[in-house]
């Protein structure tokens, strides 16, 4: 198997260290993958907004750039459900959606593959301290992914998992458009997230999304509160992938 690595443009243009964690991720666990030059944005954004035809230049370029991978694998959850829906997208040829469809299955979300592909828990990895995870809705919703996430932290030594109070499964306020359309609602929900993890002891959370992330952080700043944010990569890589913290 020789998977290839889809890194979204979000992650590239604002928190390119998550990228490149996950690249050190997969070097660890000796895989042979490949990153195909010239990726471009999945296209959600105009999906999100309403304009699914708008979304067709890119993802006929992504089939070009990846229909013949074994695998995909992503640290993007909403990036990957967005890939898994280019079947459903319009005025796709026959010949396109039937590619579509065979293509879907074999893209995954980083712990996805790590936890369900791969069959690997223990990764070796080891970060000091107590932390809280949040679940991204697209991850959970619409790819299922639910216990892979938390199976790998729990594998993590040192490290302390700690629920985070407040109502399962809450979303952080994103959602894209979302956040642009109804700001007021999006910052409401960010604090109740950021109120969630200052009851569970920790100022650490760690996500699978880098979207979720960053909404967290920019609310946290804007309130002067304390708040480390780190994607699941990060965790399992350590922070430069060597010495403490890192993946011996």
């Amino acid at each position: 198997m020789r998977p290839a690595l889809f890194i979204p443009c979000y992650i590239e243009h604002l928190r390119p260290a998550v990228g490149l964690a996950t690249a050190r991720l997969l070097d660890r666990l000796g895989l042979d993958w490949h990153y195909p030059a010239d990726q471009t944005c999945c296209g959600q954004p105009v999906y999100n907004a309403g304009h699914p035809a708008e979304a067709l230049p890119a993802a006929r370029h992504f089939l070009r750039r990846f229909g013949e991978a074994d695998r995909v694998v992503s640290p993007s959850g909403s990036c990957v459900a967005m890939l898994r829906r280019y079947a459903e997208l319009p005025g796709l040829s026959s010949a396109e959606r039937a590619d579509f469809s065979a293509l879907a299955p074999r893209c995954h979300e980083l712990s996805d593959f790590l936890v369900g592909v791969l069959g690997r828990v223990e990764l070796g990895a080891r970060w000091s301290g107590r932390v809280a995870f949040q679940d991204g809705c697209h991850a959970l919703r619409e790819l299922g992914i639910d216990e892979a996430p938390r199976r790998l932290l729990a594998a993590v030594a040192e490290l302390e998992l700690v629920d985070a109070a407040g109502p399962e499964h809450e979303c952080c306020g994103f959602g894209g458009v979302f956040a642009v359309k109804l700001p007021e609602l999006s910052a409401a929900m960010a604090d109740e997230r950021l109120a969630a993890l200052a009851a569970a002891g920790t100022e650490t959370l760690v996500l699978t999304d880098v979207s979720c992330l960053l909404q967290i952080e920019g609310r946290a700043r804007r309130r002067g509160l304390p708040f480390r944010g780190l994607h699941l990569a990060e965790i399992l890589a350590g922070p430069d992938g060597t010495g403490p913290g890192g993946v011996q």
